[in-house]
Formats: structure tokens, C-alpha cells, sequence
């Protein structure tokens, strides 16, 4: 729905969930987020993971 949106069609989204199946990720990213994070998450790889998404 965020992508449809002309108003936040630009917004890189990043899924960070507990889910960590493979098939939970391919839907994660079939769904338009640009990364998919299983918790917990390290500040070390949500940063590196901020740092991709914003220069995309």
C-alpha cells in the first residue's frame, strides 16, 4: 500500500520481524520491502542495512 501511495512511494521500507523461514523473507520482499531483518537485530546491522536503503 506504501508503494501505491504517491505520498510515501519513495519510502524505502525494511521489515524487521521474529519470522526467519526463507519463504517469510521472499514474501517480505515480493511485498515491496528493500530488505527483511529477523530479531534481534544488531544497531550495527539496522545501521548498515539504513545506510543501503538510503542510497538506493
Amino acid at each position: 500500500m506504501l508503494h501505491r501511495d504517491a505520498a510515501t512511494a519513495n519510502i524505502p521500507i525494511i521489515m524487521v520481524t521474529t519470522k526467519d523461514q526463507p519463504t517469510d523473507r521472499t514474501w517480505g520482499l515480493r511485498q515491496g520491502a528493500v530488505d527483511y531483518l529477523v530479531k534481534p537485530v544488531s544497531p550495527a546491522a539496522l545501521l548498515e542495512c539504513l545506510r543501503a536503503a538510503l542510497q538506493r
